[in-house]
């Protein structure tokens, strides 16, 4: 079961990126994202209400909803697609992906889970993969004050998202399901979002096209409805620190993509980041064996 989230999770956000290009146009980048958490939530309370599995929420409960919201479908969204106005696509994936290292870091503050030495390497050897994989477009890129200001846009929104992966690993072990606790994290992302295209004047445009409806409707269900459950689920299930191996895979599932859709022409240096980044995805995922407890201890 885990092992088929994961790759539901991986396969579904390394596409993504196909549907928010498509989004680009007329409608504001803020109000394309508050259709899609609305949408999401609003599909999410009506299959929960429907099946008569929406779980009842506490006080506490809708506090860590709304900050989860906050982080998960507002604030990292926003630091992402605006970075990427000034740094390029790959230099956010590479930060991205430093996810694993954040979440094992912060299970280790919050939840004193011991940090596993291979998630940490294996986390590591996916981060060094992915700068081989991305090395033309870094090296290709001048520094230069915009770079910086891009560079901690992309990391504030990672450590949202880590963040976000704490809150859910949170109401899991208080009893609350993902589906639960999205609905509500997503009607919270969208409204705060809402609310700030509404004070800063920004226009709630629509494109009736196919090409944006139709990205649309990818990114909410999909993307969204089912990326997300799956994704917190494996939070749940396996832990952040590798569950948060996904954000190293999505990069490759999308350059995959890019080859066959785009023309996009693999290099030895991307081929060997490619194997250093499976070799990462095995290093996370190899069981550790129990230390040995000698016998006279024992007795």
């Amino acid at each position: 079961m885990n092992l088929s989230l994961y790759l539901l999770t991986v396969l579904i956000w390394g596409t993504t990126w196909i549907a928010l290009k498509l989004q680009l146009g007329e409608v504001a980048i803020a109000v394309s994202i508050v259709y899609r958490f609305a949408l999401a939530a609003l599909i999410l309370f009506a299959i929960l209400l429907f099946s008569r599995r929406l779980q009842p929420v506490n006080r506490r409960g809708q506090l860590i909803c709304l900050a989860q919201g906050l982080c998960l479908f507002c604030i990292n969204f926003m630091c992402f697609l605006t970075a990427s106005r000034w740094i390029p696509s790959g230099l956010i994936a590479v930060v991205f992906s430093t996810a694993t290292l954040w979440n094992a870091l912060n299970a280790r503050i919050f939840f004193r889970q011991r940090v596993a030495s291979n998630v940490l390497a294996g986390g590591a050897m996916g981060l060094l993969g992915l700068g081989f994989l991305f090395w033309p477009e870094l090296s290709g890129h001048g520094a230069s004050s915009e770079t910086l200001l891009g560079l901690g846009l992309a990391l504030l929104g990672t450590l949202c998202f880590s963040a976000g992966n704490m809150l859910s690993s949170m109401q899991q072990k208080a009893g609350l399901r993902p589906l639960t606790t999205n609905a509500w994290g997503m009607f919270y992302g969208a409204a705060i979002l809402g609310l700030y295209c509404v004070v800063s004047g920004t226009p709630f445009d629509f494109e009736w096209n196919p090409r944006y409806v139709g990205s649309l409707l990818y990114l909410v269900v999909p993307g969204s409805v089912i990326g997300f459950t799956a994704y917190l689920t494996l939070v749940g299930r396996m832990g952040p620190e590798r569950a948060a191996y996904c954000t190293v895979l999505f990069p490759v599932v999308a350059l995959n993509i890019s080859a066959w859709v785009e023309g996009y022409q693999w290099t030895m240096p991307a081929l060997f980041g490619l194997v250093l980044v499976m070799l990462g995805n095995v290093l996370v995922f190899r069981k550790t064996k129990p230390a040995m407890v000698p016998a006279q201890a024992m007795r």
